[in-house]
């Protein structure tokens, strides 16, 4: 039997919607490279500062899309549009100049929870901004509100961008194998996600296969006891992640995908994302390091080397320049 797609709740011409989701995605890949540096020293407050200015400039554009959906207005609707993407360009620039001032070469605390929350808030933010706007805009008819959060936490839009971006983080992090196990499984669950509203049964069945096994991995390291203090909070909350969407899944099989129950899953989905996020980001500068699957720039060891001047020769006019 062929294996039934995920509806993607847009027009016949979705190339428009595809170009955005991936400048999207490729844009905030992009900025956690950045900010997120291999050599795991924690990123100036101005670079923080810049990234969260570009993504919320991002969101607000994909807002003043929405709007155009909302208001017949054609005249103030594109004015408003205009505006934002005028506010996308020159926001971040004015604020990273100020931050400069204000911030000027302090970085952010390796230990810190904020800076991680406020970054995977201002990412997630926007994957679900733009959700929502290709649920709404893609529709044949107006929609109810709840209608379009339902449609745009649950579709692949905004699912299936955080796993791509997840994706590319958790190969960058220097986590531990349980670490990169267990939220590799935690965006594997993202890329299923979309077929539990609209096919309820071929989504349970997916999502049960991945949470069986995934516990049984998670059962077969704490019993073994090789598990870090570190580790066994890890997989505690991981277990919580993974109970939570079980019973958001339940309730939209019996349910019948009502529409509270699909809101209710996509909500549910859009918390662990930005959980899942907030710990990825603080693990690249709090914790143990271990190698990364894809390391970026210089090797650990290297980055972390202190640099040792050269020594200036007499009669060598370029030496001082050198140092």
């Amino acid at each position: 039997m062929e294996l039934p797609l995920p509806p993607l709740a847009m027009p016949a011409d979705p190339l428009g919607f595809v170009i955005i989701a991936l400048a999207m995605v490729a844009i905030t890949i992009f900025i956690l490279g950045k900010v997120l540096p291999a050599d795991g020293e924690p990123p100036l407050l101005t670079q923080l500062t810049l990234a969260l200015a570009v993504i919320f400039g991002g969101s607000t554009l994909l807002l003043s899309l929405l709007y155009v959906f909302l208001n017949s207005n054609g005249t103030t609707t594109w004015t408003i549009v205009l505006l934002a993407f005028n506010f996308m360009m020159m926001a971040p620039a004015g604020l990273w100049f100020v931050s400069l001032i204000v911030l000027r070469d302090r970085r952010a605390r390796a230990d810190s929870w904020g800076w991680p929350a406020a970054l995977a808030f201002d990412t997630a933010g926007a994957e679900v901004i733009m959700g929502i706007l290709f649920a709404y805009g893609g529709a044949a008819t107006p929609l109810s509100l709840l209608t379009t959060f339902a449609l745009g936490l649950a579709s692949v839009w905004f699912l299936w961008s955080m796993a791509a971006i997840m994706a590319a983080v958790i190969l960058w992090a220097p986590i531990s194998g349980v670490e990169r196990g267990g939220l590799a499984s935690l965006t594997l669950a993202a890329v299923i996600a979309p077929w539990v509203t609209p096919y309820p049964t071929v989504g349970g069945i997916l999502m049960a296969v991945l949470m069986g096994g995934l516990s049984a991995v998670l059962l077969r390291r704490l019993v073994s006891g090789r598990a870090r203090p570190e580790e066994a909070r890890f997989l505690l909350g991981l277990s919580l992640a993974f109970l939570a969407m079980t019973f958001a899944g339940v309730a939209v099989a019996a349910t019948g995908a009502s529409t509270a129950a699909a809101a209710g899953f996509g909500g549910v989905m859009a918390v662990v994302m930005t959980v899942e996020s907030t710990y990825l980001y603080r693990r690249f500068f709090c914790g143990p390091r271990f190698p990364a699957v894809f390391p970026r720039g210089a090797p650990e060891a290297e980055a972390h080397e202190p640099r040792t001047p050269a020594p200036i020769v007499a009669g060598d006019p370029g030496a001082i320049a050198n140092r």
